[in-house]
């Protein structure tokens, strides 16, 4: 054996060292690691394995025909890494660019890297779920290049000249190789566990002001709870500047630049718009690439995290240092942590708030049932019917127990709009009775939305509400109009009377309403809550003029996660 040649090939296998290092701080190579590459990755670091095995090959050290070469790493590293077929493709970029070199070994090393790039593939059978341990690498890597020696042997012509070789290098290569091997998977698990480390801490900082905000949160998002989250995050996070952001403004800014960063100053920054309009988390490491129209502005980079409830961007979180080129891999773990915790607590919020309405507005309509009021005023009807009109009385109290049956069994189910509009019409038949002339009422109805679906209780507060707050304050009564029809991909249902209207641009009920008229704003915010904002009720009215409220609804056969028939 020859000392100088096994001193030699120490120093070249520096090569491989620094390749692992490298190649670990890439995404794609640390998702390779996990198991979770594509197949385009997996091919793209196969042929980066090939090519380090070609460096290998030129920092060889010749020995009369041949070289003493570290190829073996970059071919056995991606077997051990990516499996057989990631050994072989790699064991073939290597060995063919070898073989391709000429000499009397160059068919023996080309077969031989293929058969190393094999066996490393077959060890990584037995390790599916983690990385394999140095001392694993090790073996294998003496296993696989005695297995070269042998293949030398064994092909190589003239057997005395393959001879001499493999006792020149086969001890220096088996030690320094494998050696080489092991090193590369130590390197390699020792980065991904340090990287992994970083994101523990980061995660459980996340979690930390996650849990120290989420009562602030539990309110929504808004000026007050965006304050104080952001003052959270700056004391905890070690960033020179926090904000957090809605659609439209800045909620709240904490640290350096607060001056023209705060609410009601500057405005959305250009980076910041464009992290609303896609939904995806955006890097500036430059001032430029912040986007600040102040010319002077000190912060350098920042990190910028859309914030999101049910998969609609809501607003947008913002770290910031004053350096360029500052944000770091764990500063994206960090963000994206707290981002996604963030979104959680105001999803829950949400549906939260949405089930509070929903149980208002089930409330309000069971009231609007049952109320003490309606049950007198219709038993004192029926009572006044009973001997000058019985026919119409037992219709009166056949309606009355429909509505009582499907207050019991409907509320709070999806129903089709037939049956929402029979309910509709077994009250409008008791209102009629009472108030006789006064009340007209009149349909335009399309036949095909009927089979359409509803939430229940949704028509018929409405109309109560055109009669109690439109037509009743008027001494000759009027007429209710109930339209319906169908569109590309929604059903619009409008409830038009020519009562005494209101001013809806001095108090929308939408966004304000009063306490003896919460039906409108109830249904409104069930059928967004349920259906997403652009749907629910719009109002049209003018004092004098009467009012039109329109509803809209999404076309469903089914509700959504059960099978249509």
């Amino acid at each position: 054996m020859d000392s100088f040649l096994l001193w030699e090939m120490v120093e070249r296998m520096s090569v491989a060292a620094t390749s692992a290092f490298l190649l670990s701080q890439f995404s794609i190579f640390r998702r390779m690691i996990y198991r979770q590459g594509s197949f385009s990755e997996k091919a793209t670091i196969t042929i980066v394995f090939g090519m380090i095995g070609i460096l290998g090959t030129y920092a060889g050290i010749p020995v009369g025909d041949a070289l003493a070469n570290s190829r073996v790493i970059g071919v056995m590293a991606a077997g051990l890494i990516g499996g057989p077929a990631m050994g072989i493709v790699a064991g073939v970029i290597a060995g063919g660019h070898r073989y391709l070199l000429g000499g009397f070994t160059a068919f023996s090393c080309g077969i031989a890297n293929i058969c190393e790039g094999l066996l490393a593939g077959m060890v990584h059978r037995y390790y599916p779920e983690k990385l394999i341990p140095w001392w694993v690498a090790l073996v294998a890597g003496v296993v696989g290049e005695v297995m070269q020696m042998v293949i030398i042997l064994l092909t190589a012509k003239p057997y005395g000249m393959a001879r001499e070789l493999v006792d020149a290098i086969g001890i220096p290569m088996i030690v320094v190789n494998s050696l080489g091997i092991a090193i590369f998977m130590l390197i390699v698990k020792t980065a991904m566990c340090t990287q992994e480390q970083v994101g523990a801490e980061q995660s459980h900082k996340a979690l930390d002001i996650a849990t120290k905000t989420l009562p602030f949160l539990r309110h929504g998002l808004d000026g007050r709870s965006a304050q104080e989250t952001a003052q959270i995050i700056f004391d905890a996070g070690g960033y020179e500047a926090v904000a957090i952001t809605d659609t439209e403004q800045v909620l709240a800014f904490v640290g350096i630049e607060k001056a023209h960063h705060a609410p009601d100053t500057l405005g959305l920054t250009v980076s910041t718009r464009n992290v609303l309009s896609s939904g995806e988390m955006y890097i500036a490491q430059s001032p430029f690439e912040i986007g600040c129209s102040c010319k002077n502005c000190k912060l350098a980079s920042g990190i910028i995290v859309p914030l999101k409830r049910a998969n609609l961007v809501i607003g947008a979180l913002k770290l910031y240092y004053t350096r360029t080129n500052a944000v770091g891999h764990a500063d994206m773990v960090f963000a994206s942590g707290v981002a996604h915790l963030f979104s959680t607590q105001l999803e829950l919020t949400e549906i939260d708030r949405q089930a509070k309405l929903v149980s208002r507005a089930e409330l309000k309509a069971l009231y609007a049932q049952i109320n003490p009021h309606f049950l007198f005023n219709t038993l004192n009807t029926i009572t006044s019917l009973v001997r000058t009109k019985p026919d119409l009385a037992r219709e009166l109290l056949l309606k009355l127990s429909a509505m009582f049956r499907y207050t019991l069994h409907k509320t709070g189910r999806t129903i089709t709009i037939s049956e929402e509009l029979a309910q509709v019409r077994a009250y409008l038949t008791i209102e009629q009775a009472r108030h006789g002339d006064k009340l007209v009422i009149e349909e335009d109805i399309s036949a095909e939305v009927e089979k359409f679906l509803i939430p229940s209780l949704t028509i018929q507060p409405l109309v109560e509400n055109a009669i109690k707050h439109g037509l009743q304050p008027k001494e000759n009564g009027g007429c209710i109009v109930i339209g319906a029809k169908e569109g590309d991909k929604d059903i619009t249902i409008t409830i038009r009377d020519n009562g005494i209207g209101m001013d809806v641009k001095g108090r929308c009920p939408l966004a304000a309403p009063s306490p003896d008229c919460i039906g409108l704003s109830n249904v409104h915010e069930r059928l967004r809550g349920q259906y997403g904002i652009g749907f629910g009720l719009t109002i049209f009215s003018t004092p004098g003029s009467g009012t039109m409220v329109t509803l809209r609804i999404p076309k469903l056969l089914c509700d959504e996660g059960e099978e249509c028939a």
